[in-house]
C-alpha cells in the first residue's frame, strides 16, 4: 500500500509540470559541395547526435542530388526535406524573360532587380511559371529518399525591407515605394481590370487599394496551393518558410497570407533582429501563426543564430546578429510555450559550442504543459 501511495504521490509532484520531452528541432542547411558520401554521413550523424531531426537541405534542382543526399540523411536517422526557392529564379533556357515580375516604375525584376541582385522575382500570375515550378518540385517529390518539399521565396520581393536592413541598405521605408511594390506586369494589371474594374496604373497611390493587396496574397495562395496539390499526389509533404505573422508581417511586406495556404507544415522565421525585438517577440509571433492556423498545419519557429556572440555589439551587418547562446535558450521556450511543434534553426553552421551546450540542455528536458 505504501508503495502504491509513493508512486501516486511522485505523479502528482511531476505532473504540474507535465512529463517532459524532447523539442522537435528541424534546421536550414544546404550542401552537398564537395563533400563525399563518408563526409556528409559523418556531418549528418553529428547532427543527430546534437538533436537535430530533420533537415530542410537546398541542394539545387537536380534530383539525382537529392537522391544521393538523402539516402545518407537517413541512414544517418534524419527526415529530409528539399528546401528550393521558388520565386526567385536565375534566367536559362527554361525560362522566359517576360515570367520575371515588373515594379511600380515599370522595371522587370530580371534586369533591375530590388536591393541585391539574386532578387530575380518570377511573376505568380503566368501559367509558365506555375508549370516551371510544378515540373521542379514534383521531379524532386518523386526521389525516394525525399520527405517533402519546402518552398522558399514563395512570395513577392518586400515591399518593405524589415526595420532593421535599412540601415545596412541605405533606406527610409516608411511607406510603400514604386521601386519596391510588384507585379505590374501587363497580364496583373489586365487581370486585375478585369476583376475589379480598376485600372492600376491609374491610380494615384496603389498601396491605399485593399483590393490590389488581396489581388496579390491571393496569386501567391494560389500558386502555392496548385503545388501543394502536386506534391501531395506524389504522396509528400509540402511546407514553407515564410515570414513571420501573418498580419503583423509576412502579409504587409511580402504578400503573404499563409494561414490560406494548404501545406503540411509552416516555418515562420521569426528572426527578431532584422525586426529590432527581442527575443521574447518570437513567443508573439509564434502565438500568432499558431492562432490563425487554427490547427490547419504544424508551425516550427524558425530562429536566426549568431555566429559570432562575442561580437555582436561591433557587428554593423544584421544578417550576422541574431541569437546568442542566452538568447537562444529564451527563443525556444517562449516559441513552445505559445504553440509551436517545434523549433527550426538557421543555421547548425552558425552554432558555437556555447550554443550547443545550451541547445542540448533545452531542448532535452521541456515539460509538456498540462492540458
Amino acid at each position: 500500500m505504501y508503495k502504491v501511495f509513493y508512486v501516486f504521490a511522485i505523479v502528482l509532484i511531476c505532473g504540474c509540470n507535465g512529463p517532459s520531452e524532447k523539442i522537435p528541432v528541424h534546421a536550414w542547411m544546404g550542401g552537398p559541395g564537395k563533400a563525399t558520401d563518408q563526409e556528409i554521413l559523418d556531418q549528418f550523424t553529428n547532427l543527430k547526435s546534437k538533436g537535430i531531426d530533420a533537415l530542410m537541405y537546398n541542394g539545387g534542382h537536380n534530383p539525382a542530388t537529392y537522391e544521393r543526399v538523402g539516402k545518407i540523411a537517413h541512414q544517418a536517422g534524419l527526415k529530409f526535406h528539399a528546401w528550393i526557392p521558388a520565386m526567385i529564379q536565375g534566367y536559362s533556357e527554361k525560362m522566359d524573360s517576360s515570367w520575371y515580375a515588373v515594379n511600380g516604375e515599370g522595371h522587370s525584376a530580371l534586369t533591375d532587380p530590388a536591393y541585391v541582385p539574386y532578387y530575380t522575382f518570377l511573376c505568380p500570375n503566368r501559367e509558365g511559371v506555375y508549370h516551371f515550378l510544378e515540373q521542379l518540385y514534383v521531379s524532386v517529390a518523386r526521389v525516394k529518399d525525399i520527405d517533402g518539399i519546402h518552398l522558399d521565396y514563395i512570395r513577392f520581393p518586400d515591399v518593405i525591407l524589415a526595420r532593421g536592413l535599412w540601415d545596412k541598405y541605405g533606406l527610409v521605408m516608411d511607406r510603400e515605394y514604386p521601386e519596391f511594390d510588384y507585379c505590374y506586369c501587363d497580364s496583373c494589371v489586365a487581370d486585375f481590370k478585369e476583376k475589379t474594374g480598376i485600372n492600376i496604373l491609374e491610380v494615384d497611390d496603389p498601396s491605399e487599394v485593399k483590393e490590389w493587396k488581396q489581388f496579390r496574397y491571393d496569386l501567391i495562395t494560389s500558386i502555392v496551393n496548385r503545388l501543394a496539390e502536386a506534391v501531395h499526389n506524389e504522396g509528400k509533404e509540402i511546407s514553407a518558410a515564410v515570414f513571420p505573422g501573418p498580419a503583423s508581417v509576412a502579409k504587409k511586406i511580402v504578400r503573404q497570407e499563409w494561414d490560406k495556404w494548404n501545406l503540411d507544415a509552416f516555418y515562420p522565421m521569426n528572426y527578431n533582429d532584422f525586426y529590432l525585438e527581442e527575443p521574447r517577440w518570437v513567443g508573439n509571433v509564434t502565438l500568432e501563426g499558431v492562432e490563425a492556423l487554427n490547427g490547419k498545419g504544424r508551425l516550427y519557429s524558425g530562429l536566426f543564430i549568431c555566429p559570432n556572440p562575442h561580437e555582436k555589439q561591433n557587428e554593423q551587418d544584421p544578417e550576422n546578429h541574431g541569437l546568442t547562446p542566452e538568447q537562444l535558450e529564451v527563443a525556444i521556450k517562449v516559441s513552445m510555450e505559445n504553440g509551436a511543434s517545434g523549433i527550426c534553426l538557421f543555421t547548425p553552421g552558425r552554432m558555437t559550442e556555447k550554443h550547443w551546450e545550451v541547445f542540448s540542455r533545452v531542448i532535452s528536458n521541456y515539460h509538456i504543459a498540462d492540458e
